[in-house]
């Protein structure tokens, strides 16, 4: 199936279940009395043939019906979304059956054919296999627009949607299948789709619980599945991937319950409950395993012979256990492999304080465990029930552990500023609470001297209010959890905004405070890591100096070897987080792109000098403008050298739901992450390079670019034109998440989060972050060096000597490029009050979306609407139905920006909630938010 075939096979499938879901649709609504919502559905005349057009379709949006019309077009957008989602996994499986999954770009398959045509050997490939490892990490960012219950009733419609999938049922089965998807459907409708007021933090919680408990273990199970059955349609020897050690490590992170970045509600209180809830989560699941597996391993005495190693095993487990030892073996007695593992269970420990005699501190000691279980079984010939059902809990058990999730604590070095400032200050030290306005110098003598001794600020549970007792309480927590449980359950303690070394040195003086700090042979270790996150053009700039300065220190190098040696690790590993979100806000797209790119070589350079691997965390959003695209080609953009067959990678607000909501879908995304690590790790192996001529044309683009960039957002009125041409007013009036929009609460754009900034721009259809600022640039290099333009295009090229970061870049902006709307951007424009400026902002953003249109037709050798046709159609289709909603959003903000200026707050107040559908119905349209 060539490449077009697939598409249009793809487009026939999502028309055939749209077409399906909206008669659905319409026919719940005309039996819920809502015929006026029903006869003006989107995209009506396509699959209601048997019914005329309807007259206008933003009738529905009219008068008191309108909130009724905004839910309805929200949802008959979710069900295009589904509709997709099942066209693309179907199209997987069709491709997986005709033996055509080569050609699937980002499979393992494809990978597979790739790493030999570098010349790898199967056994070079799997030796790269059980050394990889990924880690998503899910975020609480305000991006999901959706209620946490809204969201269930969709992967409910979803479940609906592929269980019709199948061949086998009669028309009876069919139509039950129907009457369900229609319940469905009314039980959305009627539930609505805002959130009725700010969801908590626990809240936010419970749906990152949620995934990491109840579809991830089933979809790493998938995943294993899915890479072996690859591995041998690749014609490799099962035997390299055989057994747990030889496949890749996958872990989860979680920022839910850690990241107090601008964020007064997460408390060391909130951060120790979510520490529990994990570990209460995480055991119950090791328990459900186990007792599965017991009720499977119901091999008897009598058909073969338990080996001594096993009867010895429960012996000794059983005394170490006492009382529930004993209890444990009443039951089973003819079976001695089901009895070891409820012995095994008897051992699990409690979420609770202390640990009963015999219990497994750590999972590791329960998974060596599952080893002597294995063993045994092999003992007597039973390594088809190793395989099946042994197997998949060691898995299950290495994700997961005792612990869930890493929770990572991250906080801004500015605050972490104003808390030493107050400890200093409590000290007595001259000066101290002067501490955010000190020189590098001055802050660097001070923590030197401090780090030399071990004696504290303040005694523990002392510290003075504010931010001071917020940081030494976190770390506090953190200190407990490591004493009870171990680092397992524990990320990394990361400091936004990085901006020198003394800003991370800052962190060790905490942790000496909090008691975290551990002693080794040399002095004073952290057994956490302390992570910079670069995140604006300067700040990656000057990270590379910042982190040879770093990791020259003694206290960071000892604390390097220790964690090194606790993890097994063959080296040194520093964790550095690079940010996509404020850097494109700070430079815009190219800048930030290329930026990130040099950073993250002369990083990983820095570790090398000093024999260190640097792990990278790239906290990418989930639109272009923070760092978006397709999974597998951010991968393989990565710059050679730097993903060292480890990927940490952020999943962020609506994207956890687009990749992991389903079964299918969440093993599709983990293996887009592992198949895109091992193919950069295998082709650095191979010597994958950056084509020299390469780098000082991006310089110039970058920052050609970045000049474009600033001298819009920096121009006279352009604060107040973003006020006013987009809905940001009404983004930050939502309730779609508990963190503030703003880290400060000022009114600047520089304390303006970048998602509230991308979210602003992608409703009112700029889309500006993803897209200004590449046609003058690619408009100044053709105009000053041809040359150097006709080289670009020809690396762009469809062929063998594509550049990956290159092509990625370019893509992600002709994506963007075509989604944003000269004339709805127009139409939001006209909200400005200073008429004369806004229209003075307008005509430089208009005139570079047609230079940046006009220079990517000349990259792509054609329009892109020609170039690109499955996107075009794409956009189209809900260009279609999202032109109503435009025109609605722009006249109600228009009505509820006049009533709050006339001081009519209750009018305002009254129109919020529609205004709030609105928002959205578009983000559901777009399927983004920011």
């Amino acid at each position: 199936m060539d490449q077009h075939t697939q598409e249009q096979h793809a487009d026939d499938l999502g028309e055939r279940d749209l077409r399906r879901l909206m008669v659905a649709l319409h026919k719940v609504l005309r039996e819920l009395g809502e015929d006026a919502v029903a006869e003006r559905l989107p995209w009506r005349a396509q699959w209601l043939d048997d019914l005329p057009a309807a007259s206008a379709a933003g009738d529905a949006l009219a008068g008191d019906a309108a909130q009724h019309g905004l839910q309805a077009y929200s949802i008959a957008f979710q069900l295009l979304n589904h509709a997709e989602e099942n066209a693309v996994a179907q199209l997987r499986r069709a491709t997986a059956r005709l033996g055509a999954k080569a050609s699937e770009a980002g499979s393992w398959e494809q990978v597979f054919a790739q790493a030999r045509g570098r010349g790898l050997a199967p056994e070079e490939i799997a030796a790269q296999l059980r050394v990889l490892r990924i880690e998503p990490v899910l975020t609480a960012h305000p991006t999901e627009a959706k209620r946490q219950t809204v969201l269930e009733h969709h992967r409910a419609l979803y479940r609906l949607l592929v269980e019709r999938e199948n061949s086998m049922w009669t028309p009876a089965e069919r139509a039950a299948l129907d009457a369900a998807t229609e319940a469905a459907l009314e039980r959305l409708w009627r539930t609505g789709e805002i959130y009725l007021e700010k969801p908590r933090l626990q809240d936010e919680r419970r749906l990152v619980l949620h995934f990491l408990a109840a579809v991830f273990p089933a979809a790493v199970s998938a995943f294993v599945q899915r890479l072996r059955q690859a591995w041998e349609s690749a014609g490799f020897a099962p035997a390299l991937l055989a057994g747990p050690d030889a496949l890749p490590q996958i872990a989860f992170g979680s920022w839910v319950g850690g990241d107090r970045d601008g964020h007064p509600g997460v408390t060391a209180a909130l951060t120790a409950e979510t520490l529990s809830r994990h570990r209460a989560a995480a055991l119950a699941l090791a328990d459900e395993g186990l007792a599965q597996l017991a009720a499977k391993l119901s091999l008897s005495v009598h058909r073969q012979a338990p080996p001594p190693s096993l009867l010895a095993a429960i012996s000794e487990r059983s005394e170490a256990l006492g009382e529930a030892g004993r209890a444990a073996l009443e039951r089973n007695f003819e079976e001695p492999w089901r009895q070891f593992v409820n012995l095994l269970r008897a051992a699990l420990p409690g979420a609770g304080e202390i640990p009963a005699a015999g219990a497994f501190l750590r999972a590791a000691e329960l998974d060596e465990a599952l080893g002597e279980l294995t063993e045994a079984l092999s003992a007597v010939g039973a390594d088809r029930l190793v395989a099946a059902d042994v197997e998949p809990l060691r898995l299950q058990l290495r994700a997961f552990g005792f612990h869930l999730a890493r929770l990572d604590v991250r906080q801004n070095s500015a605050f972490h500023d104003r808390a030493l400032a107050s400890l200093l200050s409590v000290a007595g030290v001259a000066g101290g609470e002067d501490y955010p306005a000190w020189s590098a110098v001055e802050r660097r003598a001070l923590l030197e001297g401090e780090l030399a001794t071990a004696r504290p600020f303040v005694r523990a549970g002392q510290a003075p209010v504010g931010e001071a007792a917020a940081v030494l309480g976190c770390h506090e927590v953190l200190a407990d959890e490591l004493a009870r449980h171990g680092p397992d359950g524990l990320g990394a303690l990361i400091v936004s905004m990085t901006r020198s070394t003394e800003d991370l040195l800052a962190v060790y003086l905490f942790a000496r405070d909090a008691g975290l700090l551990a002693a080794s042979d040399d002095g004073w270790a952290c057994p956490l890591e302390v992570v910079p996150l670069f995140e604006t053009i300067d700040d990656l700039a000057r990270a590379p100096a910042i982190l040879d300065d770093y990791l020259g220190h003694p206290l960071v190098r000892r604390s390097l070897v220790l964690r090194q040696a606790r993890d097994g690790l063959p080296r040194p590993q520093q964790q550095v987080m690079v940010g996509y979100s404020d850097s494109g806000k700070d430079g815009g797209i190219i800048a930030s792109f290329w930026g990130l790119y040099r950073a993250q070589r002369a990083l990983a350079a820095v570790g090398h000098r000093h024999g260190v691997q640097i792990r990278f965390f790239h906290g990418r959003g989930g639109t272009i403008g923070r760092g978006a695209g397709p999974t597998h080609r951010f991968v393989r953009a990565l710059p050679p050298g730097t993903v060292g067959g480890d990927l940490r990678v952020t999943e962020q607000g609506e994207t956890i739901s687009q990749k992991y909501a389903n079964r299918g879908t969440a093993s599709h995304h983990l293996e887009l992450l592992a198949a895109g690590a091992l193919a950069a790790t295998a082709f650095d192996v191979a010597g994958r390079s950056d084509p020299a001529d390469l780098g000082p044309i991006m310089d110039r683009l970058a920052d050609a670019s970045r000049g474009c960039y600033r001298t819009l957002i920096d121009a006279e009125g352009f604060i107040a034109f973003f006020g006013d041409a987009t809905p940001i007013d009404i983004i930050e009036a939502s309730r779609h998440g508990s963190r503030p929009p703003r880290r400060t609460g000022r009114r600047t754009l520089a304390d303006l989060r970048a998602i509230p900034w991308v979210f602003a721009w992608n409703q009112s259809r700029f889309v500006l972050p993803g897209w200004y600022g590449l046609g003058t640039a690619l408009e100044a290099l053709a105009e000053e060096d041809t040359a150097a333009f006709e080289r670009l295009l020809a690396a762009k090229a469809e062929t063998a000597d594509r550049w990956p970061p290159l092509h990625y870049l370019l893509s992600n902006i002709a994506t963007a490029w075509m989604t944003a709307s000269p004339g709805v951007m127009r139409r939001y424009a006209a909200l400005c009050e200073a008429e004369e400026e806004g229209q003075a902002l307008l005509a430089m953003i208009e005139e570079e979306y047609e230079r940046t249109g006009r220079l990517l037709e000349a990259v792509y050798g054609a329009p892109l609407a020609q170039a690109r046709p499955r996107i075009q159609r794409v956009l189209a289709r809900r260009d279609e139905a999202l032109a109503p909603l435009h025109r609605h959003q722009v006249a109600l903000l228009a009505r509820w920006r006049a009533l709050r200026a006339d001081g009519n707050d209750a009018a305002a107040d009254a129109l919020l909630p529609e205004l709030l559908l609105s928002v959205n119905a578009i983000a559901a349209g777009l399927g983004v938010t920011g």
